[in-house]
């Protein structure tokens, strides 16, 4: 197959471009990405000459650009990445996020449906609102009613909801994966968990939000990725899936758990004022990817922070080079132009 992965030199993206690449050396994966602040084409040195694999720069909402770029290289699939993701950004200015998580889906959409291409739109858990914390037993399943609490998720539901209907109206092949929280290898240092590590090797301050008494379900990237390559081969078209990791962990915990792996003091934790609209509690219930696919998580969250934690120490280049602002330099190094 010849798959386009749109924003794919962001965190997720970026994890499954590498793993679509290594898996599936017989397929063409072009990769498609703005890159605005988080897109790092560092991220895909490892495989930037392998032949089946090739980087496109490029605006999903450029309606004009992606019919060209559909015309031209006659793609069999779409997995769409590409989106502002940062809830704190959303609150900030909240018409760049309809302009690509809504527009540009839309833009896509148009593309796939004239160009009978299979489309997969990667979504977040964040559009169903949140759980009370006092009920445990509570989990988002599919036929959870979409109930968003900020700029970012109401533009990703509003981005689904256009999917779906292009299934309906139109029959175009589509799935949508909603998915909890992703850390992991290549994650922009603004989120939580590398925030966390860069911040406590520095021996600066830990800002955590309100107790930090804010439930997530963490995934790990690359259980995503194994994720959305069922998705896409083996799904029930015009479906959704939750994908989700078990789990669950206050942010208190999370950044606990890192200071402990680095032998940094408690003492740097620094608590600060609540988000406006802080979702409570996130928790996925993925039995349905797990009993129609056959999809398990390959790491619990005790395993996989340590080998988050581990890879921060050992690529330290990467994360520091985007502080410092210097991976900017690698776009213009490589393609002649600046970011």
């Amino acid at each position: 197959m010849k798959i386009l992965v749109t924003g794919g030199a962001g965190f997720i993206g970026g994890n499954f471009v590498h793993y679509m690449v290594n898996k599936y050396p017989e397929d063409q994966i072009v990769n498609l990405d703005l890159l605005t602040y988080a897109g790092n084409l560092e991220t895909l040195k490892p495989v930037e000459h392998k032949p089946n694999y090739k980087f496109v720069k490029g605006d999903i909402a450029d309606r004009d650009f992606i019919m060209d770029l559909f015309e031209k290289e006659q793609f069999d699939a779409v997995v769409n990445f590409a989106a502002e993701s940062h809830v704190d950004r959303s609150i900030e200015n909240p018409s760049i996020f309809v302009q690509t998580n809504v527009e540009g889906t839309v833009v896509l959409l148009d593309a796939a449906k004239k160009y009978n291409v299979r489309y997969h739109q990667v979504s977040t858990d964040e559009v169903y609102g949140d759980l009370p914390l006092d009920q445990p037993d509570l989990f988002f399943t599919e036929e959870t009613p979409l109930h968003t609490s900020s700029p970012y998720s109401s533009s990703k539901a509003s981005a689904d909801l256009f999917v779906l209907s292009y299934f309906r109206t139109f029959g175009l092949p589509v799935t949508i994966s909603r998915c909890s929280n992703n850390y992991g290898p290549y994650h922009f240092p603004e989120k939580l968990i590398p925030l966390m590590i860069s911040r406590a090797l520095a021996d600066e301050e830990l800002p955590v939000y309100g107790k930090g008494e804010n439930v997530r379900d963490w995934l790990h990237v690359e259980d995503h990725c194994q994720a959305i390559d069922l998705i896409l081969r083996k799904g029930r078209i015009g479906e959704v899936y939750n994908v989700g990791g078990h789990n669950e962990r206050t942010n208190l915990e999370v950044v606990k758990t890192i200071l402990k792996a680095l032998d940094k003091p408690e003492s740097l934790i620094k608590y600060v004022t609540d988000r406006p609209g802080h979702d409570m509690r996130y928790a996925i219930d993925p039995t349905k990817l797990e009993t129609e696919l056959g999809w398990k998580p390959t790491y619990n969250f005790d395993t996989g922070i340590a080998q988050t934690i581990q890879w921060y120490l050992d690529n330290e280049d990467w994360w520091k080079n985007i502080l410092s602002g210097e991976y900017a330099n690698y776009f213009e190094d490589m393609y002649g132009e600046r970011l």
